[in-house]
């Protein structure tokens, strides 16, 4: 048995989860203390991933160029004295 399992029978054997009431009542008050972003948090961190997108975008095409090149020249080696 896994380590939540043994958990589980633990709380079943104790009857600390037989009431599924007070599990609803618990999970309510654990979701009461969620503390939301606000509007302006969630439009900075959101302009934050994009431009992070972009640079990453941006950075991997400039790799990729580069790589393409490289290869390419490498190969055009072979080509020039086959």
């Amino acid at each position: 048995m896994n380590f939540l399992g043994v958990r589980v029978a633990r709380a079943l054997r104790n009857g600390a989860m037989i009431n599924p009431f007070v599990f609803i009542q618990q999970v309510r008050a654990e979701a009461g203390k969620v503390v939301w972003p606000t509007r302006r948090e969630t439009l900075v961190t959101t302009g934050m991933v994009l431009l992070m997108v972009v640079f990453a975008s941006l950075f991997f095409v400039a790799v990729d160029e580069i790589l393409r090149v490289l290869v390419g020249f490498v190969l055009g080696i072979g080509r020039q004295h086959g």
